[in-house]
């Protein structure tokens, strides 16, 4: 299993990619510096844990997370081959030069007040958690989209899938919300580890966006008695496609015909209720289908 792909040096895929990849990496740094950093916030991965020592020690944030992100890539060589590829270790290095030009150039302030367990900045902090979410979203999902990883604790949750076969998404949330923990231990309030989940929670929205698109397609499968009516409509009304499938019903043996089409959220709603006006007895299951590739959709190439 490879998490990374190569594109041809120099070529325009890999112009792209690459600029995806930096910018993605500049977001995630202004993220962490104007939303997180400054508040406590210990939204997982390396740096969430380098927030906590930079506000226990004094420690440079974007320092402490190289210096346990070099550690995590050696070992992710030894243990799993390489299936990170050169980006990843470009976003290792990106992120903290990033994050010390913007220190140098701009400084430690929060975009918003900074202030660790002052009661009176709470809504500053959940703005920050929201709007910290966002960036990041961002930044995470174009270097998603640039097909690299971000290295850090992800490297830790391969490992134990590799050997304990726990789904890779569970693991990366266990260790993301055992370094949110951390916050609790070192200053000893709850609200911070909250205020990073919320982070965490807009941030895997954003991430989704970004990769997926906005646009969730539906994929129905109907089973009706006016199969040439509901394909008519499906073809002539919405200007889909529809391939009708040839099946037999679990409880008497009856042979049915079931349509299956995939359509926009939009076109889903005019089809249920074109459908009701001709077979309100019609069985309809609708599927959420994230992504589509072929004919009529996102090219494969893509």
């Amino acid at each position: 299993m490879s998490y990374t792909t190569k594109e041809k040096p120099f070529s325009k895929d890999f112009f792209i990619t690459y600029a995806w990849l930096a910018a993605g990496c500049f977001l995630f740094a202004l993220g962490n510096i104007l939303f997180a950093e400054p508040y406590g916030f210990a939204p997982g991965g390396t740096y969430g844990l380098s927030i906590v020592f930079h506000h226990l020690f004094g420690w440079r944030t974007e320092a402490a997370a190289l210096c346990m992100d070099i550690p995590l890539l050696i070992i992710g060589f030894i243990f799993l081959g390489g299936k990170f590829g050169v980006k990843t270790v470009v976003c290792t290095f990106m992120i903290p030069v990033f994050m010390s030009l913007i220190h140098k150039f701009y400084g430690f302030d929060a975009l918003l007040e900074p202030g660790i367990t002052d009661r009176a900045l709470l809504e500053e902090q959940l703005l920050s958690s929201i709007f910290g979410g966002i960036v990041y979203g961002i930044g995470l999902g174009m270097i998603f989209k640039s097909r690299a990883t971000s290295g850090g604790s992800d490297i830790i949750s391969m490992i134990l899938h590799k050997y304990t076969h726990i789904s890779l998404g569970t693991l990366v949330i266990i260790v993301d919300c055992c370094i949110t923990l951390t916050t609790v231990i070192a200053f000893g309030d709850w609200r911070l580890p909250m205020y990073s989940w919320i982070l965490i929670f807009v941030e895997g929205k954003v991430i989704d966006l970004v990769v997926d698109g906005a646009n969730v397609h539906k994929t129905l499968m109907i089973i009706t008695s006016e199969t040439e009516q509901v394909r008519r409509i499906i073809i002539e009304e919405l200007g889909r496609g529809a391939t009708i499938l040839h099946g037999e019903g679990g409880y008497k043996g009856d042979s049915r015909e079931i349509i299956y089409t995939i359509v926009t959220r939009r076109e889903s709603s005019i089809l249920r209720h074109r459908i009701n006006e001709v077979d309100s007895k019609a069985f309809i299951n609708i599927i959420d289908s994230k992504e589509i590739l072929g004919n009529g959709f996102k090219p494969i190439e893509e």
